[in-house]
């Protein structure tokens, strides 16, 4: 082994940077072993905790997934239907014309709008801010309609929807809520003596001569039974 003469400059340097080392390694922690333990099983924990979250997150991918299939399956088959039904029912609402659904990005059925093109008889325009107000309201009723033969329900509320119609256009409405009576019950708020005459019973408030409102209701008798004998 090589010796070296003794320095005790060099000596006491080399002390002087043990003792700065020892003293950086800090007090001896006689519980370090426990808290790595404890530090080692909560770590365990958590991976199990996240493992699990990642499951979870592609479980509930997939889910959503399938859903978004059916969503777009069953949008597919409710736009067709109503497609169909629009184009039976718009002809009967505007004789002579003719309307159309088309959706404007077929390609993403999620996102995808709906866009109404309706040609009234003699009339060159599409669009349905050019359209008159009742022409507007008559349009809007027809994809109402259509919507409601397309995916039938037991019963439909409609509040004032003939409110900006003239005699003509308030008689085709009426023939179309006929034939919807057939399978379906109609409520209708309305103002239009007209509506009120196919009705089956009519309610309506009235002020008594105390000036409480009640609600006052009427039976409308069939128009097709006979009348009594006298």
């Amino acid at each position: 082994m090589r010796t070296e003469p003794f320095d005790r400059a060099r000596q006491q340097a080399r002390l002087a940077r043990a003792e700065r080392t020892y003293a950086q390694l800090g007090r001896v922690n006689p519980l370090a072993l426990e808290e790595f333990a404890a530090l080692e099983q909560r770590h365990k924990f958590l991976t199990e905790q996240l493992e699990d979250l990642s499951k979870t997150r592609a479980d509930l991918l997939t889910i959503i997934e399938e859903i978004d299939g059916k969503m777009q399956d069953i949008f597919a088959s409710a736009f067709a239907d109503t497609r169909d039904a629009f184009d039976r029912v718009f002809p009967i609402l505007f004789p002579g014309g003719s309307g159309s659904l088309t959706l404007t990005d077929s390609e993403n059925l999620l996102a995808t709008g709906i866009e109404v093109s309706v040609k009234p008889a003699g009339k060159k325009i599409e669009r349905l801010s050019l359209l008159s107000g009742g022409e507007r309201s008559l349009a809007a009723v027809a994809l109402l309609i259509a919507i409601f033969e397309a995916r039938p329900s037991p019963f439909y509320i409609m509040d004032e929807v003939e409110a900006a119609l003239d005699d003509a256009n308030l008689g085709r409405l009426l023939t179309v809520m006929e034939e919807l009576r057939e399978s379906s019950q109609l409520i209708v708020i309305t103002h239009q003596k007209r509506t009120m005459e196919i009705a089956d019973a009519l309610y309506g408030v009235s002020m008594r001569q105390d000036g409480v409102s009640a609600v006052v209701g009427q039976r409308v008798a069939s128009r097709d039974a006979e009348p009594a004998s006298a």
